[in-house]
């Protein structure tokens, strides 16, 4: 089969197509026919070499998440599995193949009516936004900020802010289209990538927001942030009082290492910083409300975007287009 190999970490140039054994599958998993692959931040992140310190090695396959048949059980696994449609979470790495192998307790089968494509898009962002407002203590009637709102993760966290009653979805984006597609998923204000008004990203009425020129806050209650990074300090002042900030990703880069003086220079605002992985939830609670996001997908109620599908072979130009950011969604391998 084919696979996808950082053979060098660094720029998308270190990736390569190579031929390599078809897998079988060990006790208690299975081997998924891909039919489409996610391409998410954290397959950036790790391409670059910047999680070198978390035993991630060149000659790895990046990729986590796979939508297909299954083709084959290991022992253990119920033969019934064969030839259902599937959503599999295959580790921290290991998606992109035509023939991927997951633990049989990281499926989630599809429903009817949802297209693999859709299910890599929402089948991991769409948890992690969920169990990130979850862990910000997100109630209706809050406002909320989320940072870096263009890639899955923030246009689920958009959308499922704004179904959860957020009195106040802004978002922060780079282009007034991205401001427009993003206030028909919910959003109510956009920022641009510092946090400020952006005069190119308004409401039709002229509304701008952010600064609270215009009735709209300029500090929120929850900040979900996706991009981490030097700036996180200035997202830590944008909390209102008792305020959480949760970061999600950092495609953006670390934060500087004192970066939490921002907390303390606040100390009589009580606010709070976490870092939240999906890692930290049991297998069987992301399984529930995968499955729910799912269903809500196929019914119309979840949006997935998906920004480009791409082939296999393609996989290195689907991370120079993340590493440029002009990705709006999710781009999708097809083998």
């Amino acid at each position: 089969m084919r696979a996808v190999v950082v053979e060098r970490f660094g720029d998308p140039s270190g990736m390569v197509v190579r031929d390599v054994a078809d897998p079988v599958p060990d006790a208690g998993r299975v081997v998924v026919r891909t039919e489409a692959i996610g391409v998410g931040g954290v397959d950036v992140v790790i391409r670059r070499g910047a999680l070198g310190s978390f035993g991630f090695e060149p000659g790895l396959i990046p990729g986590n998440e796979v939508a297909g048949t299954v083709t084959a059980v290991g022992d253990g696994v119920d033969a019934s599995w064969i030839g259902r449609r599937v959503w599999a979470f295959t580790g921290e790495t290991g998606g992109y193949v035509d023939l991927a192998t997951a633990g049989v307790e990281h499926l989630t089968v599809l429903p009817d009516g949802l297209s693999s494509i859709d299910a890599v898009t929402l089948g991991s962002s769409g948890p992690v936004a969920h169990f990130a407002l979850s862990h910000a203590h997100f109630a209706a009637g809050e406002s909320v900020l989320v940072r870096g709102a263009a890639g899955s993760i923030g246009i689920a966290a958009v959308e499922l802010a704004s179904q959860g009653g957020a009195k106040v979805v802004a978002v922060t984006t780079s282009s007034a289209e991205r401001g427009r597609r993003l206030r028909e998923l919910g959003a109510t204000v956009v920022l641009d990538r510092a946090g400020h008004p952006d005069d190119g990203a308004h409401g039709g009425d002229g509304s701008r927001g952010g600064d609270g020129s215009h009735g709209e806050p300029d500090t929120f209650d929850v900040i979900i942030d996706i991009v981490g990074g030097e700036a996180i300090p200035a997202f830590i002042d944008r909390l209102a009082p008792n305020g959480r900030m949760v970061v999600v990703g950092v495609v953006g880069g670390m934060p500087s290492p004192d970066f939490g003086m921002a907390v303390m220079r606040s100390f009589r605002k009580s606010l709070s910083f976490a870092a939240f992985s999906l890692d930290t939830i049991p297998v069987g609670e992301r399984n529930s409300v995968r499955a729910a996001q799912f269903d809500a997908a196929a019914s119309g109620g979840l949006h997935p975007v998906v920004h480009s599908v791409l082939n296999l072979d393609q996989a290195a130009d689907a991370h120079r287009q993340m590493d440029d950011g002009t990705v709006f969604g999710r781009i999708v391998l097809t083998p």
